[in-house]
């Protein structure tokens, strides 16, 4: 995607928007249908579900969020719990800013750009954002991701609704869609052998840590591993050209 220069905030976000609608946005939307259901389920309004979406923006959470009720468990831990689960966004968060960051950003500006921080947004824009002038990132960035989360909040608000229309392999099935699509976003990002080698590794260690570690730190513990000996590759190859 590329912006003209000569550009105004409106025709930057819609473009943003534009992008997203084409493919990304549909995904996270249709892998959220099945929070609308899990909420019915477990006896919350469709308000709260839509909320949830707004607010969380984290399918695999929401899902911790309303089983954890579902169990019966204090808020306190679920609080935890959903805190824990959304440490793997930490370092993607850590990969994107430096691309949104601009002189005179305010801290609560950084912290409100790092809320739509989720598997799409972070895979499209890591591709996207480099192509555009900085001084249109944050705004185009601000209309894909808003896309994303007006498409995703239809999708939890339809799904609540659907509730025994729905299989439940199938319902579970549409979660699986983002991870699928950040799976295909992120090999058609790759670039170098340090990128080929971290995605290897990061795919190969996951399973082994979320066995021994889990508790949320083993997407964390995986991508650190994974990223460090690329990262070592990486400037190894470098050095030897």
């Amino acid at each position: 995607m590329s912006v003209s220069a000569d550009w105004s905030w409106q025709r930057v976000a819609l473009a943003g928007a534009r992008d997203a609608l084409t493919l990304p946005a549909w995904i996270v939307g249709f892998g959220l249908i099945g929070i609308g259901s899990l909420a019915r389920d477990v006896g919350y309004p469709v308000d709260v579900a839509v909320l949830s979406t707004i607010l969380v923006w984290a399918g695999p959470s929401q899902v911790l969020f309303f089983a954890s009720i579902a169990a019966g468990a204090a808020w306190g831990a679920i609080a935890i719990a959903v805190g824990f689960a959304s440490l793997r966004f930490l370092p993607m968060t850590m990969a994107i800013l430096p691309l949104l960051r601009r002189p005179g950003q305010s801290v609560w500006q950084q912290m409100w750009l790092a809320h739509y921080v989720a598997v799409t947004a972070w895979t499209e824009g890591l591709r996207r954002l480099p192509g555009i002038p900085p001084h249109q990132r944050v705004v185009y960035f601000l209309g894909f991701a808003n896309a994303c989360m007006v498409v995703s909040s239809i999708g939890t608000f339809s799904g609540y609704y659907l509730l025994g229309a729905l299989p439940t392999p199938f319902a579970a099935g549409l979660l699986c869609l983002t991870p699928i699509f950040f799976l295909v976003s992120l090999t058609a990002g790759l670039r170098h052998i340090a990128d080929v080698v971290a995605m290897m590794l990061g795919l190969a260690l996951a399973p082994l840590c979320e066995r021994f570690i889990g508790g949320g730190f083993d997407l964390i513990v995986s991508g650190l591993i994974a990223g460090s000996i690329a990262f070592l590759i990486g400037r190894r190859r470098k050095a030897a050209a």
